[in-house]
């Protein structure tokens, strides 16, 4: 098995430099950012056979079957809910997070949906207690938004505060029972 990891590592590292480079090169700087990629860079290919080329693209596409259909030991799969939208009920979806603070990133997910031009979150920290099962979400508002939390709509309110508390509440493997929201560690009064 190492002989054959010998020549498939290089192989498999040129097809996947190749297509992170064609991907990356279409993406936009900022839209780079938030990805979390490198700066644009031009990656000149060497020149290959067409057998290796083949077998690239071959490889290519089992390494991409066999990742989105398993999860990485590094990760687990939770629930996130989000609103619909009629904003009537919240959708279940699944997403994988680091099993690394899985609670903290979770929070992350959800929260990627409720930026807007003029409402901002700088930040959140997440606390669990194992005595009671509640946890306390505390939001921080960018300091050059235009509007806070009292401001945002009814709808704005369920998609941001709903969709928090159910699914951290029902993912069952963090025994939460109750979610509290601060900021700065005032209660956030609507």
């Amino acid at each position: 098995m190492s002989r054959m990891n010998k020549y498939l590592v290089p192989l498999l590292t040129g097809a996947i430099v190749a297509s992170l480079s064609s991907c990356a090169s279409s993406l936009a700087n900022s839209e780079r950012d938030k990805a979390g990629l490198p700066p644009a860079q031009t990656i000149e290919a060497s020149k290959t056979t067409t057998k290796a080329s083949d077998a690239s693209k071959s490889l290519t596409g089992a390494i991409s079957q066999a990742t989105t259909t398993a999860p990485s030991k590094n990760t687990v799969t939770v629930t996130i809910y989000q609103p619909d939208t009629q904003c009537e009920a919240l959708v279940p979806e699944k997403v994988d997070v680091s099993s690394v603070e899985s609670v903290q990133a979770t929070v992350g997910k959800v929260l990627e949906e409720r930026d807007t031009a003029d409402f901002n979150l700088a930040g959140y920290r997440v606390s669990v207690n194992p005595n009671n099962g509640v946890a306390t979400v505390d939001l921080r508002i960018a300091p050059g938004s235009q509007r806070k939390f009292v401001s945002l709509s009814s709808c704005e309110q369920f998609g941001l505060f709903g969709s928090l508390r159910k699914t951290l509440t029902a993912n069952s493997q963090w025994k939460i029972k109750k979610v509290r929201f601060t900021e700065q560690g005032e209660d956030i009064s609507l």
